[in-house]
């Protein structure tokens, strides 16, 4: 299926998501923050890249910009995963996300999102 970058702080949040991922047969690099993310997007070229906003070091909005400002990269679908930042937030406008998924999120909904996100990157190819 697809190889996806996840970038969360949060030990349990990220062990759930990479769960899901692999189940629906998706590759996971699990990072811990954003720089880390950053280093394993130039690495893998993933065909989709999932982020906690708040995180150390790099957050996921500079990790959405730091994608989006290198040409090689800037086409990667980059979905935020938070319990804060809303789906209308300028800043995630500001910063390219390509779509904000709210916590606590359901299962089966997270994975249409991820999924949605894999058609449009097709469809645009």
């Amino acid at each position: 299926m697809a190889t996806i970058v996840l970038a969360e702080d949060q030990e349990d949040i990220r062990r759930v998501i990479v769960r899901l991922l692999q189940r629906a047969g998706h590759t996971v690099v699990a990072t811990v923050d954003g720089v880390e993310a950053l280093d394993a997007v130039h690495q893998h070229r993933p065909d989709i890249v999932i982020t906690d906003v708040g995180m150390p070091r790099m957050d996921g909005l500079q990790l959405c910009r730091a994608i989006r400002a290198d040409p090689q990269l800037c086409d990667i679908p980059v979905m935020v995963v938070s319990g804060a930042l809303l789906p209308d937030d300028p800043a995630a406008a500001e910063a390219g996300v390509s779509t904000i998924v709210t916590k606590p999120f359901m299962p089966p909904d997270f994975l249409c999102q991820v999924e949605h996100l894999l058609v449009r990157t097709s469809e645009a190819s």
